[in-house]
């Protein structure tokens, strides 16, 4: 059992620190809120620097 609730996890980019939170998802770029992290596509990239996926990491609770 995941120790966070699905939809409510979030992410922080290690190179700039911008965090992804699944419950907000981005709506400016068309990702809605509750959108998962693990359905942004593979070449998504951080809106802040330009980071690829692989550069982020999740926020523990």
């Amino acid at each position: 059992m995941e120790s966070t609730t699905r939809g409510a996890r979030r992410w922080t980019c290690r190179d700039c620190g911008w965090i992804y939170s699944e419950a907000d998802g981005i709506p400016a770029d068309g990702i809605p809120p509750g959108t998962p992290w693990d359905e942004l596509p593979s070449s998504w990239t951080c809106p802040e620097c330009g980071a690829h996926k692989e550069a982020f990491g999740m926020v523990e609770p």
